[in-house]
């Protein structure tokens, strides 16, 4: 007899639960679904092209170990695993932005600044053919991440306090 009176019960409160007025106010401006600004999205994609350069250049890394062209095998495994973990913090942090949550702009922007030095000691090594995409692309995800559009929804608020 207790199971039957349990499910009665849970019935009962499910029904009061649903007969409650609507909430208003930051609880519900949270629930809302937002529309991801084309800026957000474009430093999503940025983030992701990031990610998948550093997959790439991981993979390598690691064809370069196992055939033996690396100074240590042990290194070269270590460098490979660490560059495909890198990769895929990476890709989460392009689909935070992708979905616009706020946590995803710090991580976004310290991508940015850390691809923007790799690309300046690429153009210095003389590494054209990497640096130049690399710079590029940290200009446009730094471009896209400050934009007003871009700010007003990963950090609310803030673009109308200056």
């Amino acid at each position: 007899m207790p199971r039957t009176q349990q499910p009665q019960q849970s019935h009962r409160a499910s029904a009061a639960a649903g007969s409650a007025p609507p909430q208003s106010g930051p609880t519900q401006a949270i629930t809302e679904p937002r529309q991801v600004p084309r800026t957000v999205r474009v430093a999503a994609v940025v983030q992701a092209a990031e990610a998948v350069g550093v997959l790439v250049a991981a993979l390598i890394a690691g064809v370069d170990a196992l055939s033996g062209k690396s100074y240590h095998r042990a290194s070269g495994i270590a460098i490979t695993l660490i560059g495909i973990a890198t990769a895929a913090g990476l890709a989460y942090v392009a689909r935070g932005l992708n979905r616009g949550r706020r946590w995803s702009r710090t991580p976004a922007m310290l991508t940015q600044l850390f691809t923007g030095i790799v690309a300046i000691y690429m153009i210095q090594a003389p590494r054209l053919d990497l640096g130049i995409p690399a710079i590029a692309l940290a200009v446009v995800g730094f471009g896209a991440l400050l934009a007003p559009a871009s700010i007003e929804l990963l950090t609310p608020g803030r673009a109308r306090k200056t």
